[in-house]
């Protein structure tokens, strides 16, 4: 009965969540040899946010590029103000923040690994493969995230409401919002690619 009431509240399952995360960390510390509080335990650890905030970000672009944009034709007028004016914006606050921090803690984890400079340029001068792979799925998410904060919401701003636009401006600010969702759609498997290539491959 107490897990119900958990699992009825999301902070309260977040929460919970978080605290068995930090026992199994914890287990895992004290059931072996330890972790030293190096360069290499906070490479794990931003890769562990980078991870998480990742899933979130590509995970609600996927929804809403295969569930939220084409089921809106589906959606009587009289429904639609459930999507656009509760969903959405809260949809949108999560999707870009998660870009945000996916970015930052990825920059983070390629400086304390040594290669944030060579995998922004691409492994020029400083040898091709893992580099390079890396690199690529880096200035992909970039361009990504720059979609999501100055194309993107700028434009869902409009057609939400947020802020004020003519009649004219609405349909216009959908179309590029969603045209510049579906660049992010068709980039983020060749982004995934090369980040978990460069994992695995070199």
């Amino acid at each position: 009965m107490y897990m119900f009431s958990i699992l009825q509240s999301l902070p309260k399952t977040i929460h919970t969540s978080a605290i068995l995360a930090i026992l199994l960390f914890l287990g895992l510390y004290l059931g072996g040899d330890g972790f030293v509080l190096d360069r290499y335990f906070f490479s794990w650890l931003f890769r562990y946010f980078h991870v998480l905030s990742g899933v979130m970000w590509i995970g609600l672009l996927w929804y809403l590029n295969f569930v939220q944009i084409p089921s809106m034709a589906k959606i009587s007028d009289e429904q639609k103000p459930a999507i656009t004016k509760v969903i959405a914006p809260a949809v949108l606050f999560w999707f870009r923040w998660a870009a945000v921090v996916t970015i930052l803690t990825g920059l983070i984890v390629a400086y304390l690994n040594g290669y944030l400079h060579q995998s922004m340029t691409l492994g020029i001068g400083s040898g091709y493969g893992k580099n390079t792979a890396i690199g690529i799925g880096m200035w992909l998410g970039i361009i990504m995230a720059y979609n999501v904060w100055f194309i993107i919401w700028p434009n869902q701003k409009k057609v939400l409401g947020i802020i004020d636009c003519n009649a004219e401006e609405k349909p216009l600010a959908a179309r590029k919002a969603m045209i510049t969702s579906r660049v992010n759609t068709l980039l983020s498997l060749p982004m995934l690619l090369t980040m978990v290539a460069a994992q695995n491959l070199y």
